[in-house]
């Protein structure tokens, strides 16, 4: 597989520039897009489900996102060293029958030289929302970019 740049060790622009890639393409929802930023045999830890390799992951984030309607993401830089970053995370969706929920999480990120993330971990939790209370409303604009969700 050819190399996706930013490739480790990360400095900080290399770090913001591949959580903001992580962040544009968790936002098409389309699984196997994202599953290509993950090796083969990548190993992930999502809440309680565990999973390895990219068969596993493509069928997971088709599930996730089949439940998880109008989802839509920010991601945010926490930390970063050599081949690994940190970022902290919210993300909103409705449900089948039109319950709105905020997802509030970590992931800790290790990535292999050629710039593919070889191991995943994420501790998320989940909050009833109102329609009223939605703060996240697609993709992040290009006016938004580098802000902070300290702010939210």
């Amino acid at each position: 597989m050819a190399p996706r740049p930013p490739l480790p060790p990360f400095d900080r622009q290399a770090a913001l520039k591949k959580v903001r890639a992580a962040e544009d393409a968790w936002n098409t929802r389309n699984p196997g897009h994202v599953a290509l930023a993950y090796t083969e045999d990548s190993v992930w830890r999502n809440r309680d489900t565990y999973l390895t390799g990219r068969d596993q992951i493509t069928a997971f984030l088709r599930d996730k996102w089949a439940r998880e309607l109008d989802y839509a993401l920010r991601k945010e830089l926490w930390a970063y060293q050599d081949d690994r970053i940190a970022v902290r995370f919210q993300y909103e969706f409705h449900d089948a029958v039109g319950q709105w929920w905020r997802s509030y999480g970590n992931e800790l990120w290790e990535f292999t030289g050629e710039g593919l993330m070889r191991r995943r971990e994420a501790g998320i939790n989940d909050v009833r929302i109102s329609a009223a209370e939605r703060r996240i409303f697609g993709p992040r604009p290009a006016e938004e970019a580098g802000d902070s969700m300290a702010v939210w």
